[in-house]
């Protein structure tokens, strides 16, 4: 089923204010979601209770985000994402589902997701993530991060074995080092400044020259590099 009640009100939403649609089939949590978006100034201009209305609705109504879930009747989320990229959509599109699965994980990404949440997230975690995802960002759940530095890092292996010798670390100072890796843990800002004793914004400043000496746009991208090329692991040999 399709709902797009105040729908015109919600397009003519100032050009600032997210718009997404959510593609569900749980009515209570897609009735929830959107009670929390609007809470947070995110416009939802549209839900959808199954695949095929949600991959309907998407090319038709004007939108920043699609969230959707994996399990849903007439069209897997998986298929819609597939079917839309197909089609040279381009707005970024979401996985927001309960499933921790890691080929659910590895072909969302490879097939061109933005994002991939779980539902059980903290509601101010979701609008954070919605906003990273605006400015560029690839957001993987803290607690996949790990599961998908292994499957980069196992990609990462040659033929022989061996993964390259060469680290793209050189730069980083010793107190960057020690965020990246506790990213590459799947820590928040907020865990890593109680931790190591600093603010919030004084780990966020960090972040943000980890990501730009490395080249990289997310956090998720750096910490899968940190397992990848296991900067954490050399860290832990020269301590030991």
């Amino acid at each position: 089923m399709i709902n797009t009640s105040h729908l015109s009100d919600r397009l003519n939403d100032p050009p600032t204010k997210i718009r997404v649609l959510i593609v569900d089939d749980h009515t209570l949590f897609r009735s929830g979601l959107e009670t929390l978006l609007e809470r947070h100034d995110i416009a939802v201009v549209g839900t959808a209770g199954n695949g095929r209305d949600g991959f309907m609705m998407a090319r038709e109504i004007p939108h920043e985000i699609l969230l959707l879930d994996m399990r849903m009747p007439e069209m897997s989320g998986l298929e819609v994402l597939a079917g839309l990229r197909a089609t040279g959509f381009s707005a970024h599109i979401v996985m927001l589902t309960t499933s921790n699965e890691e080929q659910d994980l590895v072909e969302s990404l490879r097939t061109g997701a933005q994002g991939y949440l779980l539902k059980d997230m903290e509601p101010s975690e979701l609008v954070r993530a919605l906003r990273s995802v605006m400015r560029g960002e690839v957001i993987v759940a803290p607690e996949l991060v790990a599961t998908l530095a292994r499957i980069v890092r196992s990609d990462g292996v040659d033929e022989s074995g061996h993964h390259e010798a060469c680290s793209p670390f050189d730069d980083l100072t010793g107190r960057e080092r020690e965020i990246l890796c506790l990213l590459a843990e799947g820590q928040s800002n907020k865990v890593i400044a109680k931790n190591l004793g600093i603010s919030d914004g004084t780990v966020k400043l960090h972040v943000k020259a980890i990501l730009r000496k490395l080249n990289l746009h997310s956090r998720v991208e750096a910490a899968v590099m940190a397992v990848e090329k296991q900067l954490c692991d050399r860290k832990e040999e020269v301590t030991a």
